[in-house]
């Protein structure tokens, strides 16, 4: 650890205070616990062998939501992995900080990737959509055009 700007105590602050988030993140991904964890430690590898300081919390917090993401992009590409089925997730969602047996949780999990983030970001981290459009490296009115088709596709998951 000699070669990262963050010390021991550091990493050990971050992690306390963004591994559920980071958690949730991998989860909405991978969607078993054990790839989860996996993909959690690499995220938080990936933060101790950073080269720059954060100006903010919710800066860090964006970094590893970001990083997090990509890392879990990245695994599925390698592993191959396809959707199974939302049953086979709900032994790791409540782990994830989701209640079990919640058919909102089952319908967002449905959702493609590109929906499923943007409602993750929006209504359980709380960002908006000019900060979601800037981590994911798209247009504002792309996000509220996710938002609304996610919203779509949630209602008739719904009815």
């Amino acid at each position: 650890m000699a070669s990262s700007l963050y010390s021991e105590e550091d990493v050990t602050e971050i992690y306390y205070r963004h591994v559920e988030t980071v958690y949730r993140v991998c989860f909405s991904f991978m969607k078993n616990a054990a790839d989860t964890e996996d993909l959690v430690q690499e995220t938080f590898l990936k933060l101790i062998a950073c080269k720059k300081r954060f100006q903010s919390e919710n800066h860090e917090k964006a970094w590893l939501i970001v990083t997090a993401s990509n890392a879990c992009k990245d695994a599925l590409r390698r592993w191959g992995h396809t959707a199974g089925n939302v049953e086979d997730y709900q032994l790791g969602a409540e782990e994830a900080g989701f209640p079990e047996d919640n058919p909102v949780l089952e319908a967002i999990l449905e959702l493609p990737e590109k929906y499923r983030m943007v409602v993750y970001l929006y209504y359980y981290e709380g960002y908006n959509t000019a900060e979601i459009a800037k981590m994911l490296k798209c247009s504002s009115s792309t996000v509220r055009n996710r938002l609304t088709r996610a919203r779509k596709r949630l209602k008739k998951y719904m009815e």
